[in-house]
């Protein structure tokens, strides 16, 4: 083995990620306009706002939230809006800054996803509406989304004269 080589297989032999812990860290239901909204036709019109947040918590470890907020509209009134921050807090160690980046901006939300998604569906449920299943969201491509936005915005365009 070369030098490059084993120091190649060290730097893999210490990468880390482990999952400490996944929690709610926040989760809010309202259902302004009930009763009424049951006694009418139901006309649903969804609409999902998502973001992330990455806080350090100690070396090599990060707390990562996920924040969904979901409105749900029938005929021009709220019928319901559900807000769940879920959390975790996760070991990362030996990764360079790209992939640390992509791990904390999509692979950890990516994992919080699915229980997000659960307290929505349990929330949903327990107002007395109809069930609710978020799709699944592909947060790779999401990452990937926003790095090509941002190379775009540090191009500097070029005007004809």
């Amino acid at each position: 083995m070369t030098e490059e080589q084993k120091q190649a297989s060290t730097e893999e032999a210490e990468q880390r990620f482990l999952i400490q812990r996944i929690y709610i860290k926040d989760v809010s239901f309202e259902s302004p306009n009930t009763p009424a909204v049951y006694a009418e036709e139901w006309n649903p019109e969804t609409n999902l706002q998502m973001n992330t947040e990455v806080t350090p918590a100690g070396e090599n470890y990060y707390e990562v939230v996920l924040q969904l907020t979901v409105t749900v509209n029938s005929n021009d009134k709220v019928a319901f809006l559900v807000e769940v921050s879920q959390a975790g807090v996760f070991e990362i160690t030996g990764y360079g800054q790209d992939e640390m980046n992509h791990l904390l901006s999509a692979y950890c939300p990516s994992v919080l996803f699915p229980y997000a998604r659960e307290a929505v569906a349990n929330l949903v449920s327990k107002g007395s509406f109809p069930e609710m299943h978020l799709s699944p969201i592909n947060f790779d491509a999401l990452y990937a989304q926003r790095l090509e936005e941002a190379s775009q915005q540090q191009t500097p365009e070029t005007s004809e004269a």
